[in-house]
């Protein structure tokens, strides 16, 4: 697994870094960074836990005027039986890093974007999201970002965390589910950035999910609200072509 998100990673970095510095003419400007997420404990669960948040975007292209092209990367915890008492029974999953694309337009404050991701690790599907977002600079340290987005999976992600199999079901009791590919959840955002200084900031974010389709339906959802709080510093990276 470790060779296959090495490759992975590089290949992406290989792709895309060209593609943004010859044809768009943009700079790659990464932030990077730690902080603390509270959140559901597994997708559709009832109660709250902390986790690591490791911070790695693309500020150029969330931030920049017309098309762009740009790495995305994510990370999915692991999910165990002690997590919530419908998990009992139900296979763990393992952490799952995941490596894909952004495709984003920006005009004015308004942006929109497109991401596509494989999974490696507890998932190997491909998920994603669509979203738009609206900037506010309230000041040269404060910058805000309101927006909506749709998070998709095709079926064998939705299965990964949605799912019951037959043996499940028969070590569980839940009945057996198996969803498919689609839209699994709708949320809406609000971000903050603190410029401490031109190169660090204080990252906040708060994501108010829903979620929808068959992920809704799920016997392993106790709860289809899923707030979330994301509290972090990071550091500012330009590599300039």
């Amino acid at each position: 697994m470790k060779h296959a998100l090495t490759l992975a990673f590089a290949a992406s970095i290989t792709a895309v870094t060209p593609l943004q510095a010859q044809v768009l003419g943009r700079a790659v400007d990464l932030d990077l960074g730690l902080g603390v997420v509270q959140g559901p404990s597994y997708p559709g669960a009832d109660d709250g836990d902390q986790s690591p948040w490791f911070i790695l975007r693309n500020r150029a292209a969330s931030d920049g005027q017309g098309f762009s092209v740009s790495p995305s990367f994510g990370l999915k915890g692991k999910r165990e039986a002690s997590d919530g008492d419908l998990l009992t029974g139900l296979e763990p999953i393992d952490r799952s890093v995941e490596v894909g694309l952004r495709l984003g337009y920006g005009m004015g404050p308004l942006g929109g974007y497109v991401t596509a991701r494989r999974g490696f690790g507890g998932h190997e599907g491909v998920t994603g999201a669509v979203g738009l977002r609206y900037r506010t600079e309230l000041s040269p340290e404060i910058t805000l970002w309101s927006g909506v987005q749709a998070v998709y999976g095709n079926a064998s992600f939705n299965d990964t965390y949605f799912g019951v199999t037959d043996a499940e079901s028969t070590a569980s009791g839940l009945p057996a589910y198996a969803p498919g590919t689609g839209f699994n959840e709708a949320a809406i955002t609000f971000e903050a950035r603190y410029a401490l200084s031109d190169s660090t900031a204080l990252l906040g974010e708060f994501r108010y999910g829903k979620l929808i389709g068959d992920a809704a339906d799920s016997p392993v959802v106790a709860e289809t609200y899923q707030p979330s709080l994301r509290l972090g510093v990071v550091r500012r990276f330009s590599f300039g072509f």
